[in-house]
């Protein structure tokens, strides 16, 4: 396996090249600090005063004026046509909490293929926060703190079983399948929720204000 273009032991912020507000980028930066961009992400950081620290992907969408300003070491092409930008970054990236904005934008093909990458590359511990709610793949064992009756949708990228407490619709004894059963609009039903998976495959969505809690979430699970 290669070495890791960004090796840190605080968590990081990654950028895409979708639409992401100052709000956005200020919320992400607070938990995790340090700044790369996937490919035409570069541009929208730069839009917001912020430099990253690594731009990684195939370069074919960033602007010449963005490689121009980003000095040549910071810039690491990633040539290969088979996998997303958000791909190439997630498995470039060795850190405790990845924070990926710009990911789940306008366009739908990029939105699903941002979502294949989370389960693909589950071992990394990616949130990806969106306009109104963020989405991460769920390890085998989760426990999350929420407030009664917020929302804790599930949604399966394969097929895959589990156990639920806390939770206003159980999910033991379902199969769920991206062509079958899936488990969106379930709600809380106590501050403590668990789940427990079979395998990997799952996502799981929730309120952008329960971004801590994911967080908390993943640094225990792992």
């Amino acid at each position: 396996m290669n070495s890791p273009i960004v090796q840190s032991t605080h968590g990081v912020t990654l950028a895409g090249g979708g639409p992401f507000s100052a709000r956005d980028l200020k919320l992400a930066l607070a938990r995790a600090p340090l700044v790369v961009a996937a490919d035409s992400g570069a541009d929208r950081l730069l839009r917001f005063g912020v430099a990253p620290q690594a731009v990684i992907g195939d370069m074919d969408s960033i602007s010449a004026a963005a490689r121009a300003e980003i000095p040549l070491e910071r810039q690491y092409l990633v040539p290969e046509q088979a996998t997303t930008d958000f791909d190439k970054a997630l498995r470039s990236i060795d850190a405790p909490l990845i924070l990926a904005l710009g990911f789940a934008g306008a366009r739908l093909d990029h939105g699903l293929a941002a979502f294949s990458t989370l389960v693909a590359r589950a071992d990394r511990g990616c949130i990806l926060i969106g306009p109104q709610d963020l989405a991460f793949a769920a390890p085998p064992r989760l426990t999350l703190t929420v407030a009664p009756g917020e929302p804790v949708s599930l949604f399966p990228m394969s097929q895959v079983t589990g156990r639920s407490a806390g939770l206003e619709w159980p999910i033991e004894g379902i199969s769920f399948a991206p062509d079958g059963m899936i488990g969106t609009s379930n709600r809380a039903v106590a501050r403590r929720v668990v789940l427990e998976f079979d395998r990997r495959g799952m996502l799981v969505i929730l309120p952008r204000r329960r971004l801590d809690a994911a967080i908390r979430a993943l640094r225990e699970a792992r």
